[in-house]
């Protein structure tokens, strides 16, 4: 380590009245002999949210408008603007999906990122996808911890170094390691993700023996978990921050947990605060390094206004800025008030977006059914309960087939709202055009099945969600206890027919992998084909009641990390 980053390791700051400075040091930025200003802008978890939503939050046209407004004010008080992205730019709105995510980079490079992480939602198509994706991209997409396993090299950049005003700063790519079993299997056969420590550290010490790098951040999809706890998800950025020695990291900008990273004054960093649009937010702090996260889909841009004086770095302010955002009630409800000042969409990027939007518009409005309620698939609900959509999906896999479904709560990726449900809602909620795997087991076989599968815990994408079996699920013993499936009490002796989707046949989300029969349906398609049976979906007919029991947990809903 050199000896400037050492130095920076024993005296980063947070605020300019709050450094430890020696007489003979300028007590700020201003009063130093040479200061050098730098502002970070981030988002992450983009999910194909490239245009704006029906109440005229959020979209990459306002956010290109923003970000030149604050490379403007930065620039013009001497500073410089590098803007980055924590990864997974695919998966979540149709319009996106169906072109693989082409609006999107077209935004992302119109705004002008300097870099991304690779997200493990990068890998939800075939490689020859995601190297178009490359190739689309103005900007590198860093990955230290990927490897393609017949070169034994890494598949993408492990960093790029930004020269800001004689100052090198390195920003190294990291990705979770959970991509190996939350990818879609047939994928990712070619590719090994590593321990992301390990290459981080192995990357600092190349630039430090070449001295190359003055400041070292990473741009990471790992996820930010409180205190480390990262219960059933692979370590993430809190973890990654305890294991570098003091001074070797600087900060982490993060995605993958799509949680605003604003911590409670007086906790220690251990506890979230409460946070609103338009909130003060102060960013986690672990081992010396900065950990920011902006939340998810552009709702907010991150910025992090930086000084760099005395051979030590300063975070002189933080905030994340919301794009157009409502404010919210006290019950947490949208208002008609923005919780800034509108800010207006660059003419020139609407323009561009709007021919993609207006594309995919004709085609999803097709009317398929409607509900008379919500069917739940909020990410806080499909991961930590059994709830009617995933009664739904599984439902619709299973119809005609099998005995009874599975649907992983991760292949869920948003609600449908009371009232009518189009192809967008299909697409919506299932974007990743996975094929149902059929399969066959005796009930013996089928109870070691389930007792690795039901017992996967909460708050992972591997929660399972079920249809057409009743069981009680021994959360502690890994064991579960079959009273009936397809309304027929259980014996163990029978031979039972189930469907599961073939990301999990293949072992994704952990899943142990089956030799299934192809139905060669995609879940989309089978969704689709059936809501167009079902013209009228009342949503008592998909309450999961107390089919699903779980003991000896802290949760009554699912197997408690």
């Amino acid at each position: 380590m050199t000896l400037n980053r050492l130095i920076l390791g024993i005296t980063i700051a947070f605020s300019l009245a709050g450094c430890n400075q020696t007489t003979e040091q300028a007590a700020n930025c201003e009063q130093a002999d040479s200061c050098i200003k730098f502002t970070i802008l981030h988002t992450n978890d983009n999910h194909g949210r490239f245009w704006k939503n029906d109440h005229e939050e959020y979209g990459m046209s306002a956010r290109k408008t923003l970000i030149n407004r604050i490379r403007n004010e930065v620039a013009e008080s001497g500073g410089s603007t590098l803007v980055f992205s924590g990864g997974d730019i695919n998966t979540g709105v149709p319009q996106s999906a169906l072109l693989d995510a082409e609006p999107d980079f077209i935004g992302m490079n119109d705004i002008a990122y300097d870099a991304m992480a690779v997200g493990n939602h990068e890998f939800d198509n075939s490689l020859d996808v995601l190297e178009k994706q490359r190739n689309w991209a103005n900007f590198p997409m860093l990955a230290a911890n990927i490897y393609d396993k017949s070169t034994n090299k890494r598949y993408f950049e492990p960093y790029k170094i930004f020269k800001v005003q004689g100052l090198n700063i390195a920003i190294v790519g990291l990705t979770t390691q959970d991509t190996a079993k939350i990818a879609n299997p047939q994928y990712i056969q070619s590719i090994e993700f590593r321990n992301p420590t390990t290459e981080l550290k192995s990357v600092i010490q190349e630039l430090d023996a070449n001295k190359k790098a003055d400041l070292v951040f990473a741009v990471t999809h790992m996820g930010h978990y409180l205190n480390a706890m990262h219960g059933a998800n692979a370590p993430g950025d809190v973890t990654l921050a305890r294991n570098m020695a003091p001074g070797e990291l600087d900060g982490i900008i993060g995605g993958h947990s799509q949680n605003p990273v604003c911590m409670k004054a007086g906790t220690n960093d251990k506890e979230y605060a409460v946070f609103k649009p338009g909130d003060a937010c102060m960013p986690d702090r672990q081992n010396g390094a900065w950990i920011m996260q902006a939340y998810e889909w552009g709702k907010y841009v991150g910025r992090a206004d930086f000084e760099y004086y005395n051979n030590e770095l300063h975070l002189a302010s933080y905030a994340l800025v919301p794009v157009n955002l409502r404010k919210l009630d006290d019950k947490g409800e949208r208002t008609d008030e923005f919780a800034q000042t509108y800010i207006p969409e660059d003419t020139a990027l609407f323009e561009r977006l709007e021919v993609f939007q207006k594309q995919g518009e004709q085609k999803l409005s097709e009317k398929l059914s409607s509900t008379n309620g919500k069917l739940d698939g909020e990410r806080s609900s499909v991961r930590f309960k059994q709830t009617n959509l995933g009664v739904l999906v599984a439902r619709a896999q299973s119809t005609g087939i099998a005995d009874f479904g599975i649907v992983n709560g991760g292949g869920l990726r948003a609600s449908i709202e009371k009232g009518d449900i189009t192809y967008n809602d299909v697409l919506t909620v299932q974007p990743f055009s996975n094929q149902v795997a059929l399969n066959t087991m005796k009930g013996s076989k089928l109870e070691d099945y389930l007792s690795k599968v039901a017992t996967i815990q909460q708050d992972s994408g591997g929660y399972a969600q079920f249809d057409g079996i009743d069981m009680t699920v021994d959360c502690a013993n890994q064991s579960v206890d079959i009273h009936a499936i397809d309304g027929k009490s259980y014996d163990a002796q029978n031979t039972y027919t189930f469907t599961v989707p073939d990301y999990n046949a293949n072992g994704g989300d952990g899943y142990p992998k089956l030799n299934y029969q192809p139905t060669g349906n995609v879940d989309s398609v089978v969704l689709y084909d059936y809501l167009k049976a079902h013209p009228s979906i009342d949503t008592a007919q998909y309450d999961p009641g107390s089919h699903i029991v779980y003991i000896n947990s802290s949760s009554n809903n699912g197997c408690a990390p």
